[in-house]
């Protein structure tokens, strides 16, 4: 794999990396929705579960934003080592 089709991979895996942290972001926002919808019923199992699920996404998220922020640092590295430089990339997405 030459250097500029090492990076557009790259470049693809960052977009895949911020479509899992919005995923991550969903789900944290559905079950503070449910959380609310569960005020009104007041069901403990659920809550105590959804606090549960809560945690466990939420780490999940930072992880994501870790990885996200060290990872796009990695691209911007290699996109500079490798002089590839924002022209070449036009050029080759114009092609």
């Amino acid at each position: 794999m030459d250097k500029i089709e090492k990076f557009k991979t790259m470049e693809k895996i960052l977009r895949e990396i911020e479509d899992l942290k919005n995923s991550e972001t969903a789900v944290i926002k559905k079950i503070g929705q449910i959380e609310t919808e569960n005020m009104n019923v007041n069901v403990e199992n659920l809550d105590k579960t959804l606090n549960e699920i809560y945690d466990g996404v939420y780490k999940n998220l930072e992880l994501v934003e870790g990885l996200q922020t060290s990872f796009t640092e990695t691209v911007a590295d290699f996109k500079t080592k490798n002089n590839i430089t924002d022209e070449m990339l036009l050029e080759l997405r114009e092609a």
